[in-house]
């Protein structure tokens, strides 16, 4: 879930960049977004979602873009985004402690036994094709990790709605029933 403040200090950023600076920036930024994606982008807050589906850019990961700012020449707006302070109900966006503890008991599991279908997975938890493809080429021989950093992301993107509940739906859609099997026996258990 994306905070209305934070997203109001990006359409500032967005609003005060000139044509020339956004070449400079989408210039930068090529090494992070395929260069087809790029031509496409024709406008800061496009730029700015491109690097939010990466994991990129958020209300905590905000150093980059300042630097990509800096390199701009646009350091008030480095410091605009820098000093930007996420509001009280921007910041309470967990998960409850017995679902934060369910939740990482099934990453492991679901990491373990996931194996070549963790796309499929990403699909059935509405994970778009570029964060697949981001996370791909992040681990790309070791399906583990690769697992994991699927189940990071999503997490990351439901925030307090995320629940054990809806990764189980998604390993049987998956035909993953043996390790929903064994996630709902020790979820029986806590």
């Amino acid at each position: 879930m994306s905070c209305l403040a934070f997203n109001a200090v990006l359409l500032d950023i967005s609003n005060q960049l000139t044509p020339g600076q956004l070449a400079s920036l989408k210039f930068l930024c090529r090494d992070m977004i395929g260069k087809r994606e790029l031509e496409a982008i024709d406008g800061g807050l496009k730029l700015f979602q491109s690097l939010s589906e990466r994991g990129v850019l958020g209300q905590d990961r905000r150093e980059s873009l300042s630097e990509l700012l800096k390199q701009i020449k646009r350091q008030d707006l480095s410091e605009k985004l820098s000093s930007f302070q996420s509001p009280p109900e921007c910041a309470d966006n967990q998960p409850s402690e017995t679902e934060k503890a369910k939740l990482d008991f099934a990453t492991e599991v679901i990491a373990e036994n996931m194996g070549r279908t963790w796309r499929k997975l990403g699909r059935k938890l509405y994970l778009n094709e570029s964060k697949l493809d981001s996370i791909s080429k992040r681990y790309p021989t070791d399906l583990e990790e690769t697992v994991r950093e699927l189940l990071k992301e999503w997490r990351k993107i439901r925030g307090a709605e995320a629940h054990a509940s809806e990764l189980i739906e998604a390993l049987r859609a998956c035909q993953h029933n043996l390790t929903a099997d064994t996630v709902e026996e020790r979820f029986a258990r806590m």
